[in-house]
């Protein structure tokens, strides 16, 4: 694929709804979550100078935007904040990757989003998030997370813990449907589902697996054993895959992947991928690559 024939289509919006001056003084974060964004259309492909196959491209963890604001550590994969990259704006309709560390008793006040479908995948520790649409909760690792923002919510996430961190992966996907009436839903995953399999943890269907959004997206979890191979075939003719390494070590598409290393790869049905260390933790998303 030619990387100048790719379809530029201008980006949908910060995720973020414009609230009054005063509303927006009254809800101010302690930091700007996210700046606006020039439309500079889908930046999935890889840098000229890559050495990388045309249809695929390696975001290493080493090279992610880093935001260290003392209570919040926080990696971008994708730009975000005051991370700005305009070879890392997306991937497909996955918008933001974030891999985030609260310190004890800190969090994000209530702030606002729109029209944005946004997954909190914990890590380790509790998170307690509180909505404007009256939702009160507490989500662990194990947990999974959703809310559509659609047509605009608030909401604040908050590490309510005295002595230990959170970490929890944030990840925004734009969606099929603008302006649907907010949601939030929540599910605790049965663990052993996952080993030496990937475990689908979100779909477009609220009747399958895992959690739903309005996007013609699949996640999966796996941990895996040591040389464990397996082949994953895309959902949906047209989406791309983006795999991030979360625990050890995969080689995929003849490339050795590490720790918080991520591989996209598009115009392809299926990959294989290996495990290169005991106990390797994959979550692989599969997502559109256009809207």
């Amino acid at each position: 694929m030619d990387r100048k024939d790719f379809l530029k289509k201008g980006l949908l919006g910060t995720g973020m709804f414009v609230a009054s001056a005063s509303l927006a003084s009254a809800m101010k974060n302690e930091i700007d979550e996210i700046e606006p964004l020039e439309p500079i259309g889908y930046n999935h492909l890889p840098n000229t100078e890559s050495k990388i196959k045309e249809n695929s491209v390696i975001h290493r963890a080493a090279s992610r935007g880093k935001a260290d604001h003392g209570w919040l550590l926080s990696q971008h994969t994708f730009s975000f904040a005051n991370y700005y990259n305009p070879e890392r704006m997306h991937f497909g309709v996955l918008r933001v990757l974030n891999d985030d560390k609260v310190e004890a008793g800190r969090g994000f006040g209530t702030h606002p989003h729109d029209n944005m479908e946004i997954i909190s995948i914990p890590l380790e520790g509790d998170l307690e998030h509180k909505d404007s649409m009256g939702n009160t909760a507490v989500i662990r690792s194990g947990d999974i997370q959703v809310m559509s923002a659609g047509t605009g919510i608030m909401h604040s996430e908050f590490n309510k813990n005295s002595d230990k961190l959170v970490k929890f992966l944030q990840i925004w996907v734009y969606p099929k449907k603008r302006n649907v009436t907010p949601r939030y839903d929540q599910i605790t995953l049965d663990k052993t589902k996952g080993h030496n399999t990937f475990q689908q943890i979100l779909s477009p269907n609220a009747e399958d697996d895992g959690v739903w959004i309005h996007q013609d997206a699949w996640f999966h979890l796996g941990t895996f054993d040591q040389n464990k191979e397996i082949l994953y075939q895309t959902r949906k003719k047209g989406n791309g895959m983006y795999i991030f390494i979360l625990k050890g070590s995969a080689e995929i598409g003849g490339e050795t992947l590490e720790d918080r290393d991520g591989f996209g790869v598009w115009d392809i049905r299926e990959i294989n991928i290996k495990a290169l260390k005991e106990g390797t933790e994959i979550l692989l998303m599969d997502v559109p690559m256009t809207l």
